[in-house]
C-alpha cells in the first residue's frame, strides 16, 4: 500500500501482509511526532504528486534492493506527540537488503515528496522547510 491519509495506520496488518513467501527479513520504520516542546504538528501534502512520487521510490527500491514487499503510508492533518507520521514496511529475502531498502525509501521521501510540516508549540508555530524541491517557501 502506498498512501497519504489522515487515519492512523494498523502496523500489525502491514507486517502480516509483508510476510510473503521468500521473506527472510522485514524492517519497519515508524516516524513519530517528537515530544520536544511540540504540542502538535500539521502536515499538508500535494497528494496526487506525493503518492506518484512514493510509488516511483518504492519501485526503485524494489528493483535496487530486491525487496519482496513495500508499504509507505504518510499521514496528513494535525497530529500530537507520540502519533505515527510515516510508516514504511519492507520485506526482502535477506536482512541487508531489507535495511538498505528501508533507508533508501526514507531518504528519498525526504528529498522529493511534496509534504510540508508545521510545528506548533506553546509559543506559536512555524512551517519547517523540507529537503524536497517542491513548493519551496510554502507558507
Amino acid at each position: 500500500m502506498i498512501a497519504i491519509q489522515k487515519d492512523d495506520i494498523d502496523i500489525g496488518a502491514l507486517i502480516t501482509a509483508a510476510k510473503m513467501e521468500g521473506t527472510g527479513a522485514l524492517v519497519v520504520f515508524d516516524g513519530i511526532v517528537r515530544d520536544d516542546e511540540i504540542t502538535e504538528i500539521e502536515l499538508e501534502a500535494y497528494e496526487d504528486v506525493a503518492v506518484a512520487e512514493m510509488k516511483k521510490i518504492a519501485k526503485a527500491a524494489t528493483e535496487q534492493f530486491r525487496l519482496l514487499h513495500v508499504d509507505i503510508i504518510h499521514r496528513i492533518g494535525k497530529l500530537t506527540p507520540g502519533e505515527n507520521i510515516l510508516i514504511i514496511v519492507v520485506s526482502a529475502g535477506h536482512r541487508p537488503d531489507a535495511y538498505a531498502g528501508s533507508r533508501y525509501i526514507i531518504e528519498e521521501i525526504k528529498k522529493s515528496v511534496p509534504i510540508w510540516k508545521k510545528e506548533l508549540t506553546k509559543d506559536g508555530g512555524r512551517w519547517v522547510p523540507g529537503e524536497h524541491g517542491h513548493g519551496k517557501g510554502h507558507r
